[in-house]
Formats: C-alpha cells, sequence, structure tokens
C-alpha cells in the first residue's frame, strides 16, 4: 500500500509522499481507496459545539436581527415618553433627562452583547476556515480525478488510433494482394 501511495504522489503531484501536507496525503489516501472526501462541516460543527458556544450563538444572532432593533427602539421610545411625558404630569420622574438610568443600562449591554458577539464571531472564523479547508480537499481531488481521467482518455485514443492504423495496415496489405491478383489474372487471359 505504501508504494501505491508513493507511486501515486509522484504520477499526480510530482512529489513524494513524505513531503506532502496532511491534506494531499489524505487526498491521495481517498483516490488510492476510492473513498469521498465530502463531508458535512456544519454537522460536524453543529455536534462539536458546547452550551455556551450555541447561547453565543443565538445572542449574537438575535443582537444582529431587526427584531431586537425594533425592540431596542421601542424600549428606548417607552422609557424616554414614561419619563418625560407620563412621570412628569405625576411628578415622580425616575431618570430624568438626560437619562442617565438609560444610559447606563445601554453601557451595561453593550458591555455584556460586545464580547458574546465576538466569540460568535470567532467561532464563524474557525468555521470558514474549516469550510476553505476542505473546500481545498475536494478541489484538489476534483483536479486530481480530472488528470486522472485525461490520462485514461489519452491512453485509450492512443491504443484505439495504434489498433486504427494496424486495421488500416491490414486493410492496404489486403488492397495490394487483390490488386496483384487481379493484375496477374488480367496478364493470363491475354
Amino acid at each position: 500500500m505504501a508504494a501505491d501511495r508513493e507511486k501515486l504522489a509522484r504520477k499526480l503531484l510530482n512529489r513524494e509522499w513524505s513531503v506532502l501536507s496532511a491534506k494531499e496525503q489524505e487526498v491521495l489516501e481517498s483516490i488510492a481507496t476510492n473513498s469521498n472526501v465530502a463531508r458535512n462541516i456544519n454537522r460536524d460543527m453543529d455536534a462539536t459545539r458546547t452550551f455556551a458556544e450555541r447561547t453565543a450563538d443565538q445572542i449574537a444572532a438575535f443582537g444582529g436581527s431587526w427584531k431586537f432593533l425594533g425592540l431596542f427602539a421601542g424600549t428606548l421610545i417607552v422609557w424616554i415618553i414614561l419619563n418625560s411625558y407620563i412621570l412628569t404630569i405625576r411628578g415622580d420622574e425616575f431618570d430624568p433627562y438626560p437619562y442617565i438610568l438609560l444610559n447606563l443600562f445601554l453601557s451595561m449591554l453593550a458591555a455584556i452583547q460586545a464580547p458574546v458577539i465576538m466569540m460568535s464571531q470567532n467561532r464563524q472564523a474557525v468555521h470558514d476556515r474549516l469550510d476553505a479547508s476542505h473546500d481545498f480537499e475536494v478541489n484538489l481531488k476534483a483536479e486530481l480525478e480530472i488528470r486522472r481521467l485525461h490520462e485514461k482518455l489519452d491512453d485509450l485514443r492512443e491504443t484505439q488510433w495504434s489498433e486504427l492504423v494496424r486495421m488500416q495496415q491490414q486493410q492496404l496489405n489486403l488492397l495490394e494482394r487483390l490488386l496483384r491478383d487481379r493484375i496477374g489474372n488480367s496478364v493470363r487471359q491475354d
């Protein structure tokens, strides 16, 4: 098996097996065993996510949605109306203009939300790198398989070409013999 892998590495990549990257070796191994390299990266990533990672992804997804922006804008408007008009009329506003308590809540929300979103973005970056690596494997295998198909087609064409030349030579020999026979028969008849 090692000799086959070495031969495949030389034939397809023009390099020795020992100098190939792990991904290249994996691709050549899949070619040698006629197996697939394609797999579902999303399923693999989802299977290994922790509770904290799933939570961070959900918070980031909600924090970057129109639903969040609508709720956030609605909350701000209600807060301002409640403090500026309704409670002022009653005379007991709990967060008067310039809304220092609201600013404190917004700062706390930003302080909590930013690292959670960054965690989710870091996970997405890891996912993107895995996707790129997987794409490289699939593309390399496709390229090598296409190269092998071209070689097979070239071999087939060469074999057919040789067979065609051989058949043509046989036909020429038969025609020459027929021509000699005809010339020989016409000379005897004269």
